[in-house]
């Protein structure tokens, strides 16, 4: 079963910054795209930033400029350096990694998608 473990999260005030990581645990083949995604209460889940194994970035545009999405494709870990942070960022960020499980998956061109736990950030003076 592939687990992602996000860490990171916490209160900070506005202005502030947090860095969330987010590791995958060894037992996928491949693995394509990382990154977060975030949930305000009340709110549907939206796109934070994302990264590809290519090193290919996709963020939201309310984050440009603020967020920093890497990633370690050999720890297959990504992490997302959130700077000037703003009240209306505070979320249930959760991570997300999309790729494939096994070689045959791989072959076959079939990507599962896998979710973390979600981390609390909390902006707030």
């Amino acid at each position: 079963q592939v687990q992602l473990v996000e860490s990171g999260g916490g209160l900070v005030q506005p202005g502030g910054s947090l860095r969330l990581s987010c590791a995958a645990s060894a037992s996928i083949f491949a693995i394509n795209a990382m990154g977060w995604y975030r949930q305000a209460p009340g709110k549907q889940r939206v796109l934070v930033a994302t990264i590809t194994s290519d090193g290919s970035v996709k963020s939201a545009d309310s984050v440009k400029g603020r967020f920093f999405i890497s990633r370690d494709s050999g720890a297959n870990t990504v992490y997302l350096q959130m700077n000037s942070l703003q009240l209306e960022d505070s979320a249930v960020y959760y991570c997300y990694a999309d790729g494939w499980r096994t070689e045959l998956a791989y072959s076959s061109d079939t990507v599962d998608v896998y979710w973390g736990q979600g981390t609390q950030v909390t902006v707030s003076s």
